[in-house]
C-alpha cells in the first residue's frame, strides 16, 4: 500500500467519525491498526483525530521496526502499561481534545482492556467513550483492487497447504501432524502466519471446531480440514472434508448434497445480493433434504484482514456487536461454507473464499472438492 492509499483510508475513516460525532479513535486491535497505518501488532495503540492526524504507541523495543513500515504523524515508546497509559494521556493533551467523544473497540477490548485505555491518568474526564465498531467495519468491508490480490496469493497459498494436508491424511497420522503439514507447506509458500487451523476425523468431524488433537486416523474416518493462512496481511479461508479409504453411502449422500448447496449459494453471488438471500438458499436446502436438525453456525462470513470479519448475516452480526449487513457490494469477499453438516456420528463442510465482483463473482479457492482421495 502507497501513501496515497493510506491518506485515502484515512479520509474515509475521519468522514465516518464525524457522522458519528467522535472525535477520536482509540484504537489496540492489531487488523484495525493494520488497516489506517500499515502496522499492527499487540500491546500498542493508534490515536486518529477526525482531522485526520495519526499518533501511535508501541513498546520502546519496536520503535524503529514500527517507523520502517508504518504511516503515521506521530509516535511514542513506552516500557510497561503504565507507559502506555500516560502515551495515550500525551496525545489527548497534544490534540486538544479534553471533552468529546473517543470511538473504542467494544467487540475487541476485554472488561480490563477497556479500564485500562479508560483510565483517569490517561483519558480526560470530559471525554466519554463510544463504540466504534462499525466504523472500522465500514472502512474494511469493501476491499480496493490491491487488498483483492492479497486475498488471492493468500488463496493460493491455501490452496499448497490443502494439497499437503490431504496428501498427509494416512491410517495413523494424528489430527495435530496433519495439521502441520498444512502449516509447513503454507509457510513455505509464503504465508506468515495463520490464523487458527481446524483438523478434525471421525466422530470428531460431528463438532462445530475440530481443533487438532492427538487422535490418530483411522481407516473409513472422514477427515475435516480448515485453514485461514496470512499472506501480507491478509486472509483466506477454506476447509474441505476428505475420506481416508471407503466412504459409506450416507455420507457420500450428504457430501454431495452440502456441496450443491454450496455450489448453488455461491452461483448467487452478485453485486446487490442480501446476505439473507444467500443464507436462505444454503440453509434451506439442507433443511429441504431433511437436515433441518444437523445445522450449526451462519454459512457465510466476510473474508479479509481475519479469517471472520464483516458483513456477517444479521443473527451472527448481532452476536458480534456488529451492524445488520447491506445488501453485497462489488469488492466484498465472503466464505461460503461456514456451516457444517452434523448428522451425530460425523460431519461435514466445504467453505471458500469468493470474491463479489460488478458482474457477478469470482471464487478465489479452487482446490477439488472431492471426498475421496
Amino acid at each position: 500500500m502507497n501513501k496515497d492509499q493510506y491518506k485515502n483510508r484515512i479520509e474515509q475513516c475521519t468522514k465516518l467519525m464525524h457522522e458519528a460525532d467522535v472525535d477520536v479513535l482509540l484504537l489496540a486491535k492489531p487488523a484495525n491498526m493494520f488497516f489506517l497505518t500499515g502496522d499492527g501488532r499487540l500491546c500498542a495503540f493508534a490515536m486518529i483525530t477526525k482531522e485526520g492526524e495519526i499518533a501511535l504507541g508501541v513498546p520502546q523495543t519496536d520503535i524503529e521496526d514500527v517507523s520502517q513500515a508504518a504511516h503515521f504523524d506521530h509516535i511514542t515508546g513506552f516500557d510497561d502499561e503504565v507507559g502506555m497509559i500516560h502515551g495515550i494521556a500525551h496525545y489527548f493533551k497534544k490534540f486538544g481534545i479534553l471533552k468529546g467523544s473517543v470511538g473504542l473497540e467494544y467487540t475487541f477490548l476485554t472488561q480490563s482492556m477497556m479500564t485500562m485505555l479508560t483510565h483517569p491518568h490517561g483519558k480526560p474526564e470530559g471525554v466519554v467513550p463510544k463504540d466504534c465498531t462499525h466504523i472500522m467495519s465500514s472502512l474494511r468491508l469493501v476491499k480496493d483492487d490491491e487488498e483483492i490480490e492479497r486475498i488471492r496469493h493468500a488463496a493460493n497459498v491455501a490452496e499448497k497447504g490443502m494439497a499437503a494436508a490431504v496428501k498427509s491424511v494416512k491410517t495413523g497420522m494424528t489430527e495435530s501432524q496433519v495439521a502441520a503439514e498444512a502449516e509447513y507447506a503454507m509457510r513455505q509458500a509464503g504465508a506468515d502466519e495463520f490464523w487458527r487451523t481446524y483438523v478434525c476425523s471421525g466422530p470428531r468431524t460431528n463438532i462445530a471446531h475440530g481443533l487438532p488433537t492427538q487422535r490418530r486416523i483411522e481407516r473409513g474416518d472422514l477427515v475435516m480440514i480448515d485453514i485461514h493462512p496470512i499472506v501480507n496481511g491478509y486472509s483466506a479461508d477454506m476447509c474441505r472434508t476428505v475420506c481416508e479409504g471407503n466412504a459409506g453411502p450416507e455420507q457420500i449422500k450428504a457430501y454431495d448434497l452440502y456441496v450443491k448447496a454450496q455450489q448453488a449459494t455461491i452461483e448467487m453471488i452478485r453485486s446487490g445480493i442480501s446476505m439473507t438471500d444467500l443464507e436462505q438458499t444454503f440453509h434451506g436446502m439442507l433443511k429441504n433434504a431433511g437436515h433441518e436438525e444437523h445445522i450449526f453456525g451462519p454459512p457465510i462470513h466476510g473474508v479479509g484482514i481475519e479469517f471472520e470479519e464483516a458483513p456477517l448475516p444479521a443473527g451472527h452480526a448481532f452476536f458480534h456487536g456488529e451492524k445488520a449487513p447491506e445488501p453485497l457490494r462489488a469488492g466484498t469477499v465472503i466464505a461460503v461454507g461456514n456451516c457444517g453438516l452434523y448428522t451425530g456420528p460425523w460431519g461435514v463442510r466445504v467453505e471458500d473464499t469468493v470474491a463479489v465482483t460488478e458482474h457477478g463473482h469470482m471464487i478465489l479457492t479452487e482446490y477439488p472438492r472431492h471426498l475421496l482421495m
